[in-house]
């Protein structure tokens, strides 16, 4: 009597096993299916998998679009409006070099501990002693310079040609502006980085 329960098992086993494979290779006709009917007909079948797949919801709906402030996906970037490599390397180097000569200038004029500005391999650091440290560089493949701040933290500013600035797209905040109010701010002494 015991040996025959257990060759029923097996078979019932059997049986649950195979429907479950029937329902895994039916997968993907349940996900692109708009509605959870035939899940719920594939659940009064008593196989636990089926029971899996009919809690699962199934939709039609497209997933959700980026946001205007994300940064898009490399495949929906158009190279042809790349800015080329030789115009990117002059305007972000004239543009840190003429930061680099006016916050010396304006360092000199500071009697503040620990104002120091050091500029080397295409790196510009302003430390403004316990105040914090402004760091700003230039990111070839982005053609972007990018800023990080102690106090806004950090930005990612593109050449924007309409206002020939460097604009951070997020908040469109100018570079030089921002340089400006936050440096001004901190040493409580207005800074012309224009």
């Amino acid at each position: 009597m015991a040996a025959r329960k257990l060759i029923l098992g097996f078979t019932a086993a059997r049986r649950a096993s195979s429907q479950a494979s029937v329902l895994l290779r039916a997968s993907p006709l349940l996900e692109a299916s708009t509605s959870a009917s035939h899940a719920t007909a594939a659940a009064t079948k008593g196989s636990p998998w089926a029971l899996l797949f009919s809690s699962r919801v199934f939709s039609s709906t497209p997933p959700a679009q980026q946001s205007a402030g994300d940064v898009p996906d490399p495949s929906a970037v158009d190279h042809k409006l790349i800015m080329p490599e030789d115009k990117f390397h002059k305007l972000a180097d004239d543009t840190i070099h003429d930061l680099l000569e006016k916050l010396e200038e304006y360092g000199d004029s500071q009697q503040m501990d620990g104002f120091d500005i050091d500029y080397g391999n295409q790196v510009l650091t302003l430390r403004l002693g316990d105040l914090g440290t402004y760091v700003v560089n230039k990111q070839t493949p982005n053609r972007q310079i990018w800023l990080s701040s102690p106090v806004s933290g950090p930005a990612r500013f593109d050449w924007d040609a309409a206002t020939d600035s460097w604009v951070y797209r997020r908040t469109g905040v100018n570079l030089m502006r921002l340089l400006e109010k936050e440096i001004g701010e901190l040493c409580g002494t207005p800074v012309d980085l224009s």
